[in-house]
């Protein structure tokens, strides 16, 4: 057997323990299928399901894809010359479609509750030369907890996600629906909107709440609360604190048992920040952040009086947040659709400020003497962002407001009043300010930023070629 890992040493001794612990499982008959899963440059899980007897040995061969799949825009087109000297990008190793190795990490494996004898496991791209993939996005928030460690600090977030649940009326599956992308499903309302949180409207989604919590619970995932959001069929669920890539390994996982559940019985969920649906809200992610002491898990955000919410340090990393806003919304709001939320008076930033427990700030600052939660609530982010990126920014930018030991200045208490850098208003905006941001391509490569922009202005090409219905609405009869 090729052992893929062990040559390239690959895992540390925690990793080949829970990897044997593995191999035993698949041996006894407890699991049919594993679903091998990585999540791309858009944060979708893409991979390949094995039968039991396969995946043992795929833990430490790996599973061959095709490096295709990092050239892919988010309708799956192809928008590198992958055939042509290099395929288009900056590195040796992608031309012609050749294969790269997926590297299951064994902490990461679940059993899903919802499919019959199913495992799924994370795993991390690797080149056919054993190195870490470079567009692979998983390993750069990896780094950014490790650069956080290596200073003695461990990152918390916690989660906070807003989508949408409807009824599946059609899953539009004629000859003619096919496409790239195809047409979407038709659907109808769970609830009516604008009765935010009524334990009415919650009981008449119990339905579907009860299949979330089971399922969500069943996958081990520390969920707090589901509630009623404002919208129609709009919901939220919260979900307690974790550490390092956990919050992110979690909601890539959340986000596809969602989407599969849902679909399983009847309906259809979406991540989508502003569907178009009459009325609809816009679904944000909210996330919360902060730093422990390594080793201690004391929270370095608690301040130590009341003259500021949160700490020297956690000031600082405030700042740092706030400085480097603008240049980073692409990896909090990376879709078109997402732009349509920053609104004034809407609940949604529309520039880089902080404020303390104010929901119109971007940085909603929640700290107080003795308070073990004290933290960060950044309010940026859209519920389709790739959660390595936009952790990993979250992180790198915090640091670096430490290491400069920069001031976030007062809290703006009227947030849509407030003299500040407005945030990009676009996804063209939001690509360029990343094009032209020096600290970001220090940070993470300019192979990495030119692709992502790349990938980005792939997407708005598709997007300035189509007929919108408001162009029809608006120039069909008149002109």
């Amino acid at each position: 057997m090729n052992r893929f890992v062990d040559h390239h040493g690959l895992w540390d001794a925690d990793q080949r323990a829970q990897a044997e612990a593995l191999a035993a499982r698949l041996d006894s008959g407890e699991f049919e299928v594993v679903r091998f899963v990585f999540p791309d440059q858009h944060g979708i899980l893409r991979g390949k399901t094995l039968v039991a007897s396969e995946a043992r040995s795929a833990l430490w061969r790996g599973v061959n894809m095709t490096t295709t799949l990092f050239a892919k825009d988010t309708s799956h087109k192809t928008v590198f010359p992958v055939f042509s000297a290099g395929g288009g990008f900056a590195f040796e190793g992608m031309q012609g479609g050749a294969d790269f190795v997926m590297v299951a990490d064994p902490a990461t494996f679940r059993t899903l509750p919802w499919a019959n004898k199913t495992g799924w496991v994370l795993c991390d791209p690797y080149t056919m030369r054993g190195e870490p993939f470079p567009l692979a996005t998983r390993p750069l928030l990896r780094a950014a907890v490790q650069q956080a460690a290596a200073q003695g600090y461990e990152f918390i977030a916690g989660l906070e996600v807003e989508f949408h649940v409807f009824k599946l009326d059609d899953p539009n599956m004629a000859l003619p629906d096919s496409g790239q992308p195809g047409t979407p499903p038709s659907v109808s309302l769970l609830s009516h909107g604008y009765q935010y949180l009524t334990e009415l409207r919650y009981d008449r989604a119990d339905a579907l709440m009860e299949l979330l919590r089971s399922q969500i619970l069943a996958l081990g995932l520390p969920l707090r609360s589901l509630e009623i959001e404002f919208g129609p069929s709009q919901f939220e669920l919260t979900f307690g604190p974790t550490s390092g890539l956990m919050p992110a390994d979690m909601m890539v996982l959340l986000r596809g048992a969602i989407k599969q559940v849902c679909w399983r019985h009847g309906y259809h969920a979406t991540f989508m920040c502003r569907p178009r649906i009459p009325n609809v809200m816009s679904s944000g992610w909210h996330l919360h952040q902060s730093l422990c002491r390594t080793g201690s898990g004391a929270n370095l955000f608690i301040p130590e009086n009341g003259d500021a919410p949160l700490s020297p340090l956690g000031m600082r990393y405030l700042a740092g947040l706030k400085q480097h806003a603008r240049e980073a919304t692409l990896f909090a709001c990376p879709t078109i659709n997402g732009y349509r939320r920053y609104r004034p008076f809407s609940l949604a930033p529309d520039r880089a400020i902080w404020a303390q427990d104010n929901r119109a700030a971007m940085l909603r600052v929640l700290g107080a003497p003795g308070d073990p939660a004290s933290r960060v609530e950044n309010r940026v982010g859209e519920p389709t962002a790739n959660p390595y990126l936009y952790l990993a920014s979250q992180l790198l930018a915090g640091l670096d407001g430490i290491a400069r030991q920069l001031d976030p200045g007062p809290s703006a208490d009227a947030p849509y009043d407030t003299p500040a850098d407005l945030l990009p208003r676009s996804l063209d905006d939001a690509v360029r300010a990343l094009r032209e941001s020096a600290f970001w391509r220090e940070a993470f490569g300019d192979t990495l930023v030119d692709y992502l922009c790349h990938l980005k202005e792939a997407e708005l090409a598709r997007f300035n070629l189509e007929v919108s219905e408001w162009e029809q609405r608006e120039y069909f009869d008149m002109f």
